[in-house]
């Protein structure tokens, strides 16, 4: 039974355990804590409906899930595209260029430096963030491809 203070949302598994986990909302950074872990994984994605547990209300409950999935991020060998080689090619260093692909699609462009690619890739893969804007625009899985100066960060169906 749900009441005027459940949530029904998106949520990424920032956090889990055997006792609990720890849920942020996708669309608006609200962070809520499970008191009880349905059999979460950090890095999943749920869309979920949770409720507050009486008396106080601080921890949550799983009401209902209508998905529970994970979002790969993979490291691609193939080279960028040539949308994400024209996006890079005038872009200033630490700079970000987006662009929408066809339907929900989007790729994102960040000028790195040649000396910093290999990290850029690194840290765009073990982003937490990465997995939660896929989750929050309704993607499936993300691939990053790595130019000479430039990595390009695939959100895809």
């Amino acid at each position: 039974m749900t009441d005027a203070r459940s949530k029904t949302a998106t949520f990424f598994v920032s956090d889990a355990s055997e006792d609990s986990a720890i849920l942020t909302d996708v669309s608006d950074a609200q962070v809520h804590t499970l008191s009880e872990n349905p059999g979460l994984s950090a890095g999943d994605v749920l869309d979920a409906t949770i409720t507050p547990d009486p008396p106080m209300h601080v921890t949550y409950s799983v009401a209902s899930v209508a998905e529970h999935t994970q979002i790969p991020v993979t490291v691609s060998d193939e080279t960028p595209t040539p949308n994400a080689r024209d996006l890079a090619a005038d872009l200033p260093r630490g700079e970000l260029a987006t662009a929408e692909r066809a339907g929900v699609d989007e790729i994102h462009v960040l000028s790195v430096g040649a000396d910093n690619v290999s990290d850029a890739v690194d840290d765009v893969v073990a982003d937490d963030q990465t997995v939660s804007r896929a989750a929050r625009i309704g993607i499936n899985r993300v691939e990053v491809r790595a130019g000479a100066d430039f990595i390009s960060v695939r959100y895809l169906p």
